[in-house]
């Protein structure tokens, strides 16, 4: 079990508090963040304000031990745009988005890794696909016009992964894995009660099955630089991933296998 604890400050009008819808709640989900989240949270407040939209900053916190609850929680208590959540245990960074998405009040929900190795200049992308239509946006460093600096083991991994993800599930993502991604919340909130990866391979789930259900899924090529201090364990959490796609290969294919029976049996009464 986990405890989650919520900090948020209405803001003021007129010298009194009053609730704000916000249009876009941007998610942060972090674990341990403590010597790059202040600049993290100035960072997505200027890029949010040059927008010039209502929005709120989610900091899904996750069982952090180096004083990063202290630090979000500071923010939470004198920033009325910032949002605080707290779990005393590590859930793990895709429950920890979903518990952000549960508590965000934004039409549209976007999250982002604390590091911003994604440039938020293309946050406005992201609001602006959502706005013409588009269901899941994603920052794809695999698409064209992507313009990326990392590792040669970290590209030659990704690549790797990304293609057997697309050829296992013939989808036609490029990219799964970019911490860059927005929501239409009024339409994905039921298909990310479906989705049972806690971690990494949270995103690869999320939009293999948005694809196979219909969602309209846009990919967006993005500016990202591999930060330093990185979490990343490219040899681990590729066979950690790896092992998580089979799984879900095999669930996916119990799914639809017990969808068809339910469909005879429905037709022979």
């Amino acid at each position: 079990m986990f405890q989650l604890r919520i900090n948020y400050t209405l803001r003021r009008s007129n010298g009194k508090h009053r609730q704000v819808a916000p249009k876009v709640s941007v998610i942060v989900p972090v674990c341990n963040e403590a010597n790059r989240l202040n600049d993290c949270i100035m960072k997505l407040e200027q890029a949010l304000q040059n927008l010039s939209i209502d929005f709120e900053i989610v900091i899904s916190e996750d069982g952090s031990v180096d004083g990063t609850d202290k630090i979000a929680a500071d923010w939470a208590q004198r920033d009325s745009a910032v949002k605080h959540l707290h779990s005393d245990v590590r859930l793990g960074r895709g429950k920890a988005v979903q518990k952000g998405f549960e508590a965000s009040d934004g039409s549209i929900v976007v999250y982002t890794d604390a590091d911003l190795s994604t440039d938020l200049r293309h946050l406005g992308e992201l609001v602006k696909a959502i706005d013409s239509g588009a269901d899941i946006v994603t920052g794809s460093r695999l698409s064209k016009g992507s313009i990326v600096t990392r590792s040669f083991s970290r590209e030659l991994l990704s690549r790797f992964y990304n293609g057997i993800v697309k050829l296992a599930f013939k989808s036609p993502v490029n990219d799964y894995q970019c911490g860059f991604k927005a929501f239409r919340k009024e339409t994905v909130a039921s298909l990310l009660d479906e989705v049972k990866e806690k971690h990494w391979s949270w995103d690869t789930e999320l939009l293999i099955r948005a694809v196979k259900e219909g969602y309209r899924v846009v990919e967006i090529p993005v500016t990202w630089v591999q930060s330093e201090g990185t979490k990343v364990r490219p040899w681990t959490d590729i066979r950690q991933m790896s092992a998580a796609t089979l799984k879900l290969w095999q669930k996916l294919r119990s799914e639809k296998h017990s969808r068809k029976l339910k469909e005879e049996s429905l037709s022979v009464v």
